[in-house]
């Protein structure tokens, strides 16, 4: 490819503050379309094509067998898994011309059940896994950081079907093993997996592939000391309570207009751990509320609450028509049309400081085991916190850090074959569920990743495996004869030899040049010019500025061909064994 001919403008001004999203606008690989939908210019749709590869090649060593599933889909099928009126606004409804209502696939489990059943009646068909490489459409309301986030995006998605409980999770290794190996062959082995929530994937059991990042969106709980890593909504909170010695009256306060936990205990000079505080929800199907009481210095974690309750919920609007008081909201005498939630971080505590409901007054000395009438059923809906027991080891040594979801895997159990009544015949003869697994990985988004992880202030730094060429040359004073006879050769040399080449064959000045080549991020780049000409060599020069060497005209092919296999090989040393 010439640069003459290349479809896409780049320019210096900073465009975004999120690197990836600012870069690959500048560096022409994306223009936005719309909130979240964005077009792909030649050489970002030239990394996704070698992702999809990489992609591929792993799902096909599992046993994937690749299928397509369509993006309009039938609201019947997602009626029978009853995820048509459980997901919320994020999946697109639609009526066809007919009036039949339907949807744009944001994920393909029912499809997927709806290909596999009836032709997998036997119990001889299993285990097997299909996958597909296609667009998806979720109406995320926080687009946000260019690919990073977006409603329309590519993902490869994976489900596997079983018969046994044991045999999904000897499979489930393997993909997990398989992830692994996809991202460390991108050139980012430092996705780590973390512990996950299943959300309204279903299954008990799931991991989610973070890329460590500050800008992204999904919270982790660390462990230093034993390497427990786990997503903040699936993270169990550890809190302990030393009980004090002698138990103080419950004694009536008068605190003013104070009402946050940080108002209260200032006032009263008490530790936020040593209060009572209450946070209130209500269920978005009629608005019912719910009051949970929990340690004033922790937080609740909404997925938590919302798995335990069963029901989708939002902040409480207003508390007034249910009895509560807002900012004095308290266990004791409570008299409101709520149901009420006790966080297990109040066991065992004593002597809180806790509202009264009544406005403007607080209890101090409040004991849970004491002042709460009957047996204080506990649950634990309370979010990790920095410094906290580790869920794992016990160690108070959690971190909180950020990253950027790269993907995930799910063991889903029944929960799609038993809704769509997919069964099979086991070796008994006995109708039964196969049992399945879920794998994804969001293509731009894993290239956006990528960007993020590896550039530096002028650029991408794109590892070889997914470069969108191999070699940039930069061919300075192409009015010169001498620099165009030898970059055309060269050009046509190394194209000759299979290698994927970028030749800037454009009359501008070399800072202009070398600007360009630092935002399309080639791993090699090759100067030829006057001055190079003159000492009988090209400039060979790594993206990454650890190789700056001349190499002479005579052996550019070679040591081109010798750099892109220490490259590759360098990538290679990442990359764990299958199993």
């Amino acid at each position: 490819m010439k640069m003459s001919q290349l479809l896409g403008e780049r320019f210096k001004e900073r465009a975004f503050d999120i690197a990836s999203q600012n870069l690959m606008t500048r560096g022409g690989y994306i223009k936005q379309v719309g909130n979240g939908i964005y077009s792909l210019f030649p050489p970002a749709k030239r990394i996704v094509n070698k992702i999809e590869a990489i992609l591929r090649e792993e799902m096909d060593a599992l046993g994937g067998q690749e299928v397509l599933f369509p993006v309009a889909i039938p609201a019947s099928l997602w009626e029978l898994s009853g995820r048509y009126t459980s997901v919320g606004s994020e999946l697109v409804r639609f009526s066809d011309r007919s009036g039949s209502p339907m949807v744009l696939g944001m994920t393909h489990e029912e499809p997927a059940v709806h290909l596999a059943m009836h032709v997998a009646g036997t119990y001889q068909k299993y285990p097997f896994m299909i996958y597909q490489i296609q667009t998806k459409f979720r109406d995320e309301p926080r687009a946000r950081g260019g690919l990073i986030r977006v409603r329309e995006f590519t993902m490869k998605d994976g489900y596997s079907f079983h018969t046994s409980q044991e045999d999904l999770e000897a499979y489930y290794e393997r993909c997990y093993r398989a992830y692994e190996r996809i991202f460390a062959r991108a050139g980012v082995p430092e996705v780590i997996s973390v512990q996950s929530d299943s959300g309204m994937m279903g299954g008990k059991i799931s991991h989610e592939f973070m890329l460590l990042a500050d800008i992204g969106e999904d919270t982790l709980v660390l462990c230093d000391a034993c390497g427990y890593r786990a997503n903040i909504e699936a993270a169990e909170c550890i809190t302990s309570n030393e009980t004090d010695e002698v138990l103080d009256p419950l004694t009536l306060v008068d605190t003013g207009e104070n009402k946050t936990i940080e108002e209260v205990c200032g006032f009263l000079g008490t530790d936020p751990a040593k209060s009572c505080k209450a946070v209130v929800y209500q269920r978005n199907a009629d608005d019912s509320f719910v009051v949970v009481f929990c340690r004033g210095d922790i937080d609740i974690s909404e997925t938590k609450l919302r798995n335990y309750l069963k029901a989708e919920i939002h902040p409480a609007q207003e508390l007034e028509s249910c009895g509560l008081v807002a900012g004095c909201c308290g266990p004791v005498n409570l008299n409101a049309k709520a149901d009420v939630i006790y966080d297990q971080s109040l066991m065992g505590a004593t002597n809180l400081v806790c509202g009264a409901n009544k406005e403007g007054y607080h209890y101090t000395g409040f004991t849970p085991s004491r002042d709460v009438g009957g047996a204080v059923p506990y649950v634990n809906v309370g979010q990790a916190f920095s410094g906290g027991p580790c869920p794992n080891c016990g160690e108070p040594a959690l971190r909180i850090s950020h990253g950027i979801e790269v993907g995930n895997i799910f063991q889903l159990g029944t929960k799609y074959t038993e809704s769509m009544d997919m069964t099979f015949d086991d070796a008994l003869g006995n109708r039964v569920h196969p049992i399945m697994g879920c794998y994804g990985i969001g293509v731009g988004r894993l290239m956006a990743s990528v960007c993020e992880a590896k550039h530096d202030d002028y650029g991408p730094i794109w590892p070889i495996s997914i470069a969108p060429w191999q070699v940039h040359i930069c061919a300075l004073r192409v009015d010169d004869e001498n620099v165009r006879r030898e970059a055309d050769a060269l050009y046509i040399a190394l194209q000759a030899q299979g290698i994927e080449v970028l030749f800037d064959d454009r009359a501008v000045s070399p800072g202009f040049m070398f600007s360009d080549a630092d935002l399309l991020g080639v791993p090699i780049r090759l100067v030829v010019s006057p001055k190079t000409l003159a000492r009988g060599a090209f400039e060979l020069v790594t993206r990454d500025k650890r190789v700056k060497e001349d190499v002479a005209i005579a052996d550019a092919l070679s040591r081109v061909r010798e750099l892109i296999a220490e490259l590759t090989a360098e990538i290679e040393r990442e990359v764990p064994e299958s199993i």
